[in-house]
């Protein structure tokens, strides 16, 4: 299975989102590597960067599914690097 790795990030203006949010990230767990988020406190929003491996069509479906909530967008950046899906 050949993968992509890229990073999404995301903006959060709707605390309603939070929680369908979460339970969409867990749905993907297993090919995240890692995730930050910024609570923006002055500007009442929250900002997540989602650092990904995974096959194209499945980062694809994550970031429609993430970017289909009311209150939350997304935006995907790509490298150049592929593998085999085997993360360290």
């Amino acid at each position: 299975m050949r993968t992509r790795v890229a990073v999404m990030s995301i903006i959060v203006e709707s605390g309603e989102a939070v929680e369908p949010l979460n339970a969409i990230l867990h749905e993907y767990g297993e090919f995240i590597i890692g995730r930050m988020g910024i609570p923006y406190r002055a500007k009442k929003i929250n900002i997540i960067s989602i650092a990904i491996d995974a096959p194209q069509d499945v980062i694809s479906a994550l970031a429609g599914k993430v970017g289909g909530l009311a209150g939350v967008s997304v935006k995907t950046a790509y490298s150049s690097v592929t593998g085999d899906g085997e993360q360290p």
